[in-house]
């Protein structure tokens, strides 16, 4: 942990942060522990910052542990690629490979060996979560990696393979119309005869 301190402090000391990530005592503390300001009594916080809280150290071990350890304020937009492809060992959601007899079918009849994959709405939720804490510690959001254009495409892909090799669409839900709008429109009070 020491090590990891005496790298952020000489970032913070040197300036040369090309991503604008500021490190200071309390960052830095937030990012080592995992600690937040809101999550110091832990049953106070929700279950959404928490979760972000546990994301955002698993990212950063994942930085500790690369090879060569990696920066944070060195961090891309690949390496967050990188990182989401590490996070598809831990899938649980079969992914049908074109080749596959059930490619397209949402619920197989039979086993089948195509691999498991982190599902796309797990994934996108993930990088929400890591673009928030990103900026939450001190990070800048025009240099967020978690924001990169890299990774908007990649989560696409993601999508768009997932949707066709298990036959489920992902398109966008209509919006309902609040109660009071519909009631107003077919009432029968609405129309008038002149």
């Amino acid at each position: 942990m020491d090590s990891i301190l005496s790298e952020f402090e000489s970032l913070n000391n040197n300036n040369n942060q090309p991503f604008g990530v500021v490190v200071t005592n309390n960052t830095l503390q937030n990012l080592v522990v995992g600690s937040s300001s809101s999550s110091s009594s832990s049953s106070s916080s929700s279950r959404y910052e928490n979760q972000k809280r546990r994301d955002w150290n698993t990212f950063c071990q994942y930085l500790k542990n690369h090879r060569p350890p990696l920066a944070l304020s060195r961090c891309s937009g690949a390496h967050v690629l990188e990182f989401l492809r590490y996070l598809d060992q831990f899938g649980k959601t079969k992914v049908h490979t074109p080749i596959c007899p059930f490619y397209g079918h949402p619920n197989p009849p039979a086993p089948c060996p195509c691999p498991l994959r982190q599902a796309w709405g797990s994934l996108d939720a993930l990088i929400g979560r890591l673009r928030a804490a990103f900026e939450e510690n001190g990070g800048m959001p025009e240099a967020n990696p978690f924001g990169a254009r890299a990774v908007r495409l990649y989560l696409r892909e993601v999508r768009d393979l997932q949707s066709k090799a298990r036959g489920i669409s992902y398109e966008k839900k209509k919006r309902k119309r609040p109660q009071q709008q519909q009631i107003a429109q077919s009432s029968p009070k609405a129309k008038k005869d002149y």
